[in-house]
């Protein structure tokens, strides 16, 4: 398995490569939320069913404007979002049609966050476009917190390792529905 830093990994996730990289609290699994095929194989690698959705990660707002129907949210909605961002907030979001259903599962809706971890904001960067994100692990396992780890339960799996840090985070992200304003899973 290639380890690399963020910025050699561009050409390994849009030729369609799933990679694990650090992010706030543990490692997460990635690829390109543009290609089915490449979705498929991270969720294959999880042994997640697709009908449970993925989340996006950015370095920003605008890159997830593809994926977001920003039309079916009020402004005080997404003030609120704003106001969290970047950080440890994940936010479920009206879908736009062409949203493929393997990030966004059985829902209308994705899941979506702007972080603030200095690796996962230099992939975004790098690509100019969200990364698919989900804990790097097998599904109903804890998730990967070393890159040992990473290398003991995916080599063979997945494409590459970016090599970095875990942020400061010790439990996932929390995640609200935009809409409603309900904590859905409460992080931090």
């Amino acid at each position: 398995m290639l380890q690399l830093h963020p910025s050699d990994i561009k050409d390994i996730v849009l030729n369609g490569g799933v990679i694990a990289y650090p992010t706030e609290a543990v490692y997460g699994l990635g690829c390109d939320p543009d290609n089915d095929t490449a979705i498929q194989k991270l969720l294959a690698v999880k042994q997640r069913p697709w009908q449970k959705g993925l989340i996006l990660v950015a370095s920003d707002f605008q890159q997830l404007l593809a994926y977001v129907d920003e039309s079916q949210l009020t402004a005080e909605q997404l003030e609120f979002a704003f106001s969290k961002w970047p950080g440890p907030f994940t936010f479920v979001m009206p879908i736009k049609a062409q949203v493929s259903k393997y990030l966004c599962g059985e829902f209308d809706s994705i899941a979506v966050r702007v972080s603030a971890h200095a690796g996962v904001q230099a992939l975004c960067r790098a690509l100019n476009k969200p990364l698919v994100s989900t804990s790097a692990n097998l599904a109903g396992e804890d998730p990967a917190l070393t890159a040992a780890e990473i290398l003991a339960d995916f080599t063979g799996k997945i494409d590459a390792l970016v090599l970095g840090e875990l942020g400061e985070q010790r439990q996932p992200s929390t995640i609200i529905d935009a809409r409603s304003g309900k904590i859905l899973r409460n992080g931090q």
